[in-house]
């Protein structure tokens, strides 16, 4: 997180982070004004608030009351060396707490991140540079920037040149990134999370094996948004965007819907139109620009290139935004890296959808095979150590998919929660399952997860999958754990060989989908200097309903947007009308 400094009158200083402003002033024997604590002070109360945040964590997820619980913090300065200090921290309970939530209360003061960044040792890293706001390498941990070459499956350059181009990148369009947060909460599960340290809402997460390969897939995360302008997919870009040469990219074009509101001719082809237009109820007028508004310029539309013969063929950026969100984009140092990347997760998502929502019962990968993968094993031993018994599982479908499934069950809340990964190589789709399964979380979050339904409708709502989507928190089936599997176990392998591996991946990706008979659509870019590419699969890649263009499309507000964005100009009727 990085933090700003500006001086104010006397010794008073602000600190700006995220949203927040913190003032800060010295004693009046200090020379100061004390309108407000010391540096200092605001150090040693964030030792205590950060002690008293675990004991409420702790006592949410079992449903104890705070509110008799009180927590003191005093620090207790050796008289011979003033920067030796013990903290001391106490802790009064009501009486009806049982003995064993007392242990666990203690415990969970134990785990304190301020602590525990305390006894560990920060290391103050003091440099001058031109400008701080330029200075997009702060990014970078100081043992990324070593000599070191590290090549994993999937990717085209060692790791720390990955990670020095990406950065270089960024650095190069003026945007600071900063790391937010990390976790490695068991043996070889990285993840961060990182964002521009001038607009936090702009952030990404990467998972890994290591931290190094969970910064790299966190930065290609945010590339591959930033090439398809993804951060503010949602949202209206304003009247000079609206009105500028052009909305989203220079090759756009725009087309009129017919006199009607009919489709017009020049967007989709006629595969697509059977999938986004079966009763011919789709109209232009629905695929108005959201981010734009201007439905007097037309329908915006963007070139994808179609893979079975290489066409173009117009999408409007309104149909793209409404079914696909972020599924099938992907940044690589290389096309065939990210066609890699891009491919497996479209894999990865359509297939956990059939298994989800045809309540599949998947087979058990058995123990040997699971040997051959010792750092995978590791980190099971290590949630299973921790009270999180473990379930991995082959979801290839019978060798069809390069898929695999790592699921958790949480045995105080009876919750489940269900990680799948994808690539060509059966151990990285492994790696990926148990990276995703515990991305961003701590052992706490693994309170909330929902238990098993016997509900099938509940399942195979489509918001259910939604919600598999953004962070795989939706439901399970109870028959997801049948003992009786629908496909029998495979030890599939789709990887490829040598420097062409990953070309030869994608090939193979693509023969897949061919073989299913969808069509594919690939847009590449390269105008931010690095690669991307963007690959939507009609009937197969879609997140929400294609239903939804029609009745749930978001630009179902523009007709209102020019009154909410002068509300504080309107009249008494025009507010009512």
């Amino acid at each position: 997180m990085e933090i700003k400094v500006n001086y104010l009158d006397n010794l008073r200083q602000e600190a700006k982070f995220d949203d927040f402003t913190v003032i800060a002033d010295q004693p009046i024997r200090y020379k100061g004004d004390g309108s407000a604590p010391g540096p200092f002070d605001y150090f040693l109360a964030s030792s205590a608030l950060c002690a008293a945040y675990f004991v409420k964590v702790y006592c949410a997820a079992r449903d104890i009351p705070t509110d008799n619980i009180r927590l003191s913090q005093n620090n207790i300065v050796d008289p011979e060396n003033r920067y030796k200090q013990t903290f001391k921290i106490q802790i009064e309970l009501p009486a009806d707490i049982s003995e064993k939530d007392r242990q666990g209360i203690l415990r969970s003061i134990d785990r304190c991140t301020v602590k525990k960044v305390i006894q560990t040792g920060p290391e103050f890293i003091i440099e001058e540079v031109e400008s701080i706001d330029a200075d997009a390498q702060a990014l970078l941990l100081p043992s990324l920037t070593s000599e070191n070459h590290t090549y994993i499956q999937g990717k085209d350059l060692p790791l720390e040149e990955t990670i020095a181009n990406m950065s270089a990148i960024l650095a190069n369009l003026g945007m600071k990134i900063e790391i937010a947060s990390w976790r490695n909460i068991v043996p070889n599960v990285w993840s961060l999370h990182i964002r521009d340290a001038q607009s936090p809402m702009c952030f990404t997460n990467g998972k890994g094996a290591t931290k190094e390969s969970a910064l790299a897939s966190a930065l290609g995360e945010f590339i591959e948004r930033l090439n398809c302008n993804f951060f503010y997919n949602d949202q209206f870009w304003g009247e000079d965007i609206a009105n500028a040469e052009f909305v989203h990219y220079p090759d756009e074009k725009w087309f009129k819907p017919g006199p009607n509101g009919e489709l017009p001719k020049e967007i989709l082809d006629e595969y697509c139109l059977e999938i986004y237009n079966p009763d011919d109820e789709l109209l232009g007028t629905h695929l108005y620009d959201t981010n734009s508004g201007n439905v007097e310029r037309g329908i915006c539309s963007l070139p994808f290139v179609r893979q079975s013969d290489d066409e173009v063929v117009y999408f409007p950026s309104n149909l793209i935004e409404n079914l696909y969100l972020s599924n099938g984009m992907s940044a690589g140092n290389t096309l065939a890296e990210a066609q890699v990347q891009c491919l497996s997760e479209i894999f990865e998502r359509a297939v956990k959808r059939e298994i989800l929502e045809g309540e599949i019962a998947l087979p058990d990968v058995p123990e040997d095979v699971l040997a051959k993968y010792p750092s995978i094993v590791a980190g099971i031993k290590g949630l299973e150590e921790q009270g999180f018994p473990v379930l991995v599982k082959d979801a290839s479908l019978g060798g069809q998919f390069p898929v695999m499934c790592v699921t958790l069950m949480n045995p105080r809340t009876g919750g489940v929660f269900a990680s799948f990964g994808a690539h060509p190589s059966f151990e990285v789709a492994l790696e990926r399952s148990l990276t995703e399964l515990l991305q961003g979380r701590s052992f706490e979050g693994l309170n909330d997860l929902p238990q098993p339904t016997f509900q099938s409708n509940a399942v195979t709502e489509p918001n259910n999958f939604v919600e598999h989507f953004i962070d795989s928190s939706g439901l399970v089936s109870w028959r997801f754990f049948s003992s009786k599997s629908d496909y029998d176990f495979v030890e599939w392998d789709f990887s490829g060989e040598g420097e062409e591996s990953n070309a030869e991946e994608a090939a193979t990706l693509f023969g897949i989908l061919e073989e299913m008979g969808k069509e594919v659509y690939m847009a590449v870019y390269e105008h931010l200097g690095a690669t991307a590419c963007r690959i939507l699969v009609p009937d197969y890649s879609e997140i929400y309903l294609v239903e939804d263009l029609i009745w749930d499309n978001t630009n179902k507000a523009l007709s209102f947007r020019e009154d909410i964005l002068n509300l504080h100009r309107l009249d008494d009727e025009q507010l009512e009308a």
